[in-house]
């Protein structure tokens, strides 16, 4: 069976349906049909083991690692950060995500092909910063980078910081032909970390009346849909913000994930939100997108 509608109402589409559909999806990027929302899953493209966590649970580990936290929390990434800040300070909690990240990403053959194409906007949703080496490698000056930054120090009234290719902050509101939205920060070009729990305090309180979400995402997306690439859904903190970051977008929506890997809550987030999944190796995939090994 190529294409399968389940009872939870979730469409999977596989073999050449799903080829097809990749192929459908390239040309959609080409011309700026469609939106890429990356996640880290992307850096396992160019290594089994990348140079920087790939996952909430990796993160969580390092930081465990500098300051065991309690059992019951040790693995879920906002509440091991949280402990950190409470323990140690927010200055802590900020220099050990630094290091963490610190290791040069090299970006993948995907996101070198992502920065050659006419896209207005791209959602990195990982604090790695490969899209935008690959965009600075790309030589591409038309780019701003909207980050989240946090709150949690209640003196900021700014939900993000806008920054060019270079690394200098830009006036809120500023113009570009390719806009990169990093909604939980970034290593670079600042070290802006949305990390702990006391970060998503009052954004997730506003983020439903989309307070927090850049008026100009709010306007690229009216009229796309969003391709999942990268990405998991199995904690509500990732749930909550793509479905955000979606909301009142036109769709389609699609996402490249190994069906047989879904969680119920995966399964039914990505049913409910409308997303068919691409039941298609992330590295074939890829490789079919860029029409080169990845």
């Amino acid at each position: 069976m190529k294409t399968i509608q389940t009872l939870d109402h979730l469409l999977i589409v596989r073999d050449s349906h799903a080829a097809k559909q990749v192929d459908l999806l390239k040309k959609a990027l080409c011309v700026d049909g469609i939106i890429p929302y990356l996640g880290p899953g992307l850096l396992r493209l160019k290594a089994a083991e990348p140079p920087v966590p790939h996952t909430p649970e990796a993160v969580a580990a390092a930081l465990n690692a500098r300051a065991p936290a309690p059992s019951k929390i040790r693995t879920n990434m906002w509440s091991v950060a949280q402990f950190i800040e409470q323990r140690r300070h927010r200055r802590t909690l900020q220099a050990w995500m630094a290091e963490i990240f610190a290791g040069p990403v090299t970006p993948t053959v995907f996101h070198a092909w992502l920065a050659t194409l006419p896209l207005s906007l791209i959602v990195d949703s990982w604090y790695d910063g490969a899209m935008r080496a690959a965009l600075s490698e790309a030589g591409r000056s038309d780019v701003i980078e909207i980050q989240g930054v946090t709150r949690a120090d209640g003196i900021s009234d700014l939900w993000t910081k806008t920054y060019d290719m270079c690394g200098k902050e830009l006036q809120p509101g500023s113009a570009a032909n390719t806009v990169l939205y990093t909604p939980h920060g970034s290593i670079r070009p600042a070290a802006n970390f949305l990390v702990a729990d006391s970060d998503y305090v009052e954004t997730l309180t506003e983020i439903d009346i989309q307070t927090p979400i850049p008026q100009v995402l709010k306007e690229l997306r009216t009229n796309k849909g969003f391709l999942f690439f990268g990405c998991r859904f199995d904690d509500q903190m990732l749930r909550t913000y793509a479905r955000q970051v979606m909301k009142r977008s036109e769709g389609p929506h699609f996402a490249v994930i190994d069906s047989t890997t879904l969680t119920k809550n995966e399964r039914r987030f990505l049913a409910a939100s409308a997303i068919t999944v691409i039941d298609m190796p992330a590295r074939e995939a890829a490789a079919r997108l860029v029409g080169a090994g990845v």
